[in-house]
């Protein structure tokens, strides 16, 4: 249970800085952070956080249902867009891989 807590304060804490910083960064993700800061710091012991880490990772696809049934709503605003959004899907992760393979080519140089 005490695992679950760390996890909520960590939520609430990302989502209040994201709040007063003008949530340029979701405060998900500065949660998330904060729990990787914590659990890297062993500040929080991460055995207390596996249970409850373990039991979301199992139940995370019933978390994407509500954005799945708001893509059904959605629909005719996608189709309109389809073009605009396969052209942005392609390029964006053909961006992202060039960018990761010229940075992980980088650091073998390095070595």
């Amino acid at each position: 249970m005490l695992g679950l807590f760390y996890i909520l304060l960590c939520w609430l804490a990302g989502n209040i800085i994201a709040y007063f910083t003008g949530n340029y960064i979701s405060g998900n993700i500065i949660g998330m952070i904060l729990l990787f800061c914590l659990l890297e710091f062993k500040v929080v012991d991460a055995e207390k956080v596996r249970p409850v880490a373990k039991f979301l990772l199992g139940s995370m696809a019933l978390f994407f249902v509500p954005y799945g049934v708001g893509l059904m709503v959605s629909y005719e605003v996608i189709m309109k867009n389809l073009w605009a959004i396969i052209v942005a899907s392609v390029v964006s992760t053909v961006l992202i891989m060039l960018t990761v393979g010229w940075i992980y080519q980088r650091m073998v140089h390095r070595r």
